[in-house]
């Protein structure tokens, strides 16, 4: 899509200011919860041309949800699972089409690059996905890496890929502009479990909907304790954003890629330098249990330390540098990573999303399509990872 100076000024300034305010009235569908999930659920459904309007307590990408920050990796690799790697390409396309019409870049095609011991079983089978279904990608051992990625350090025994076509997307904008863009009626409203009043749900003052999407991230487990609680549970996650020496590209986009360290689940991962914001290190291991409302959020000096050894490690040049900034966000985590995407039990005009796990966020187009069309048919069969009933209470986690 080819935008005049006009059109790209008049979408820069959509983005750049609150969403619009919803009239009153009752909608189609009131998608509760204003993160990717949410975000891209309203905006399949007005396509679709249902009557919906986004509620959310604070707005957004607001900083206390899950979808807040600087970036996410966008990636394909999933071990081969069948389910989320084709999620993945789905949502891919999207997000490269929406940051095309954005005035400012949403995706950054930085590439990611994986490495890990030679012969990891995970590693093979992601290999064999991309071969099979003609992704762009390098297969590089230890001696290509180290070439590749002189900036790096590898060593004996791991190899890598990368994927040429996935990268990094800037998460809050991102998210404020697939509301902006598309228009989609906003309402500020305080969470509460839903209540039916003759035949609707009132979701904000003045503001009602026949059917409700509750996409609530961290607070599902507290506004649906009965169906959720132990089954989806909220963790603290640290992040942190490291400065580079002044004139030094080494750690920009076009020189190093978005990257995971894996290692039997066990996964380092970061971003470079984007949009002057540091290169970005992240360890996803689950934090301890916390209350999105309450949790302290400033990050602890064993994080940094424990980057900071990592760093000494893997990127030498770094170990030094300046911490830029931080964020503590949180995982949404189900019981092995699956996404929730099903009916509420005792409401079945109630639809409960999340369960992002920590790699919900690229996901977040496919998750609209999926939930705009159980919405619009109610005899859609719901997959069976996505289930309710397949959300145990004891954490096994299996998506990676």
């Amino acid at each position: 899509m080819n935008l005049t100076r006009r059109e790209g000024l008049a979408l820069m300034s959509a983005a750049a200011f609150a969403p619009a305010a919803a009239a009153a009235g009752t909608y189609d569908v009131a998608v509760i919860g204003a993160g990717v999930f949410g975000a891209w659920t309203a905006e399949r459904l007005k396509r679709a041309g249902a009557r919906v309007v986004l509620v959310d307590q604070y707005g957004p990408a607001n900083a206390r949800s899950s979808s807040a920050g600087e970036s996410r990796v966008t990636r394909l690799s999933y071990g081969g699972d069948p389910l989320y790697s084709p999620m993945a390409r789905e949502s891919l396309a999207a997000w490269t089409e929406l940051s095309a019409r954005a005035a400012t870049p949403l995706f950054y095609k930085t590439g990611v690059l994986w490495f890990s011991p030679a012969g990891d079983a995970y590693m093979a089978r992601s290999l064999d996905w991309l071969r099979a279904n003609c992704i762009a990608h390098a297969r590089m051992d230890r001696k290509d890496l180290a070439k590749a990625y002189p900036q790096m350090r590898f060593f004996d025994g791991e190899a890598g890929f990368l994927e040429e076509e996935t990268g990094a997307l800037i998460a809050g904008r991102a998210v404020q502009t697939v509301v902006a863009i598309n228009e989609i009626p906003f309402a500020h409203a305080r969470l509460a479990a839903p209540k039916r009043r003759k035949g609707v749900y009132d979701v904000a003052d003045g503001v009602s909907a026949k059917t409700l999407v509750c996409a609530l991230g961290p607070w599902l487990p507290k506004i649906f304790p009965e169906v959720l609680k132990g089954r989806i549970l909220a963790t603290r996650q640290e992040v942190m954003h490291f400065g580079v020496a002044p004139g030094d590209d080494r750690f920009a986009p076009g020189n190093q890629p978005t990257w995971a360290d894996f290692n039997n689940g066990e996964i380092v991962y970061g971003m470079p330098d984007l949009e002057g914001q540091g290169f970005k290190i992240a360890f996803d291991r689950h934090g301890p249990e916390i209350d999105p409302d309450t949790q302290d959020r400033r990050i602890s000096a064993d994080s940094v330390e424990r980057a900071r050894a990592y760093l000494a490690r893997r990127f030498p040049d770094l170990a030094d540098a300046p911490l830029v900034h931080s964020r503590v966000c949180q995982y949404e985590n189900s019981s092995n990573g699956d996404f929730l995407i099903d009916r509420h039990p005792e409401h079945e005009n109630v639809w409960l999303v999340g369960g992002g796990s920590g790699h919900g966020f690229k996901h977040g187009p496919a998750v609209g399509r999926l939930v705009a069309e159980h919405v619009a048919d109610p005899g859609k069969p719901v997959e069976t990872r996505f289930s309710l009933a397949t959300k145990a209470a004891v954490s096994a986690r299996k998506v990676f």
